[in-house]
């Protein structure tokens, strides 16, 4: 599975601080099991996925690589720096 991943630093305009999370953006949500696997691989704290489910319109889901989380700040601004940005 080869995925576009991001790593932004939130609450900052400085590499290698503020608060990191890793941004995947996914054409479908795969099993849960796979999205904990990728926030394992990532290594931080938070890592959030991002789908399509029309232009301009994602949903969003967080996950530590422990758990799945219903809500990441951090995450969710990260994400839509991505979205702003990149797509």
């Amino acid at each position: 599975m080869k995925i576009p991943i991001y790593q932004i630093d939130a609450f900052t305009s400085e590499q290698f601080s503020g608060n990191p999370a890793a941004v995947c953006i996914l054409d479908h949500w795969p099993e849960d099991r796979t999205l904990l696997n990728i926030a394992v691989e990532n290594n931080l704290a938070e890592t959030a996925f991002l789908v399509a489910v029309e232009p301009e319109h994602y949903h969003l889901r967080w996950f530590t690589p422990e758990i799945e989380m219903d809500l990441c700040g951090h995450a969710t601004l990260a994400s839509a720096y991505v979205v702003l940005n990149y797509l």
